[in-house]
């Protein structure tokens, strides 16, 4: 009896030992198929990053998001190879997989929107960090553009978060891209009606070419007229500046025209 079961334990391990050889050779392949896979993965985001530095268009989060990408792809096709060396069927295992992402994908859809629209964003750059915009009816300064949402810091110094899929689905007015159009304004300055007129425009036009503010194109023009309620003799100069300057262009007019004007008492209006 005992001389029985050495015989029975040499024949099971016998039996035993092909199963045993095959288990350890599968293991032994998934672990280099996944050190295989890794390694892929980790050379893949290298490669497609390096790729993507070559063209300026992409921000540094893009390239990130891509690579990010296409490492999980690989490790994803890398942990179904793993599971075939098993014999496990990977073909139901991948339709679970789609038809989970897709329950996934429709319950963020409002998420994967932005996401997408965050992307066309970032390759296509309608707008810059720093640039004056007005979208989805705010007018704001760009502070942040993420994949999934843009911020904007308005005049106020309030912040305004919009959702990418806003952004790219709307109309979008960027004020920074052009340089601004000169800001033409005009300021009345009434003179008396003995006043020797040639001397005085003359006057009137050498302080307006004086004037640092005042920009040369368009040239500004002097002109007489009588346009007042009260029909008095006065000369409109019209001018281009910057907009935020039109008030102090109109200013320093007025006083170096009424200082000019004053000093030779020629053409200056009676009070």
């Amino acid at each position: 009896m005992l001389s029985q079961n050495p015989q029975r334990l040499v024949v099971e391990a016998q039996q035993l030992l092909p199963l045993i050889i095959a288990t350890a050779l599968h293991v032994l392949g998934a672990i280099v198929i996944l050190v295989i896979g890794f390694w892929i993965a980790g050379k893949a985001r290298i490669l497609l990053v390096k790729a993507l530095s070559r063209t300026w268009q992409f921000d540094e989060m893009l390239k990130s998001f891509f690579g990010s990408i296409a490492y999980y792809f690989v490790l994803t096709i890398t942990l179904l190879a793993v599971l075939s060396q098993f014999g496990i069927q990977t073909t139901s295992l991948v339709t679970v997989i789609g038809a989970t992402s897709l329950a996934i994908g429709l319950a963020l859809q409002g998420t994967l929107t932005n996401l997408a629209a965050g992307v066309m964003l970032l390759i296509f750059r309608p707008f810059r960090i720093g640039n004056h915009v007005m979208v989805s009816g705010i007018d704001g300064t760009v502070k942040e553009l993420s994949l999934f949402w843009t911020e904007l810091v308005t005049v106020d110094n309030v912040q305004v978060i919009i959702p990418n899929a806003s952004v790219w689905g709307q109309a979008l007015r960027n004020f920074s891209v052009y340089p601004p159009l000169p800001h033409t304004a005009s300021v009345r300055i009434p003179i008396a009606e003995t006043a020797a007129l040639d001397p005085v425009t003359k006057t009137i036009q050498s302080i307006v070419s004086a004037t640092p503010r005042v920009l040369r194109d368009p040239p500004p023009t002097v002109l007489l007229d009588r346009s007042g309620t009260d029909n008095a003799l006065g000369v409109t100069v019209t001018f281009a500046c910057t907009i935020d300057d039109t008030a102090l262009v109109q200013s320093d007019l007025i006083r170096a025209v009424h200082d000019a004007l004053q000093g030779g008492r020629a053409g200056a209006a009676p009070a």
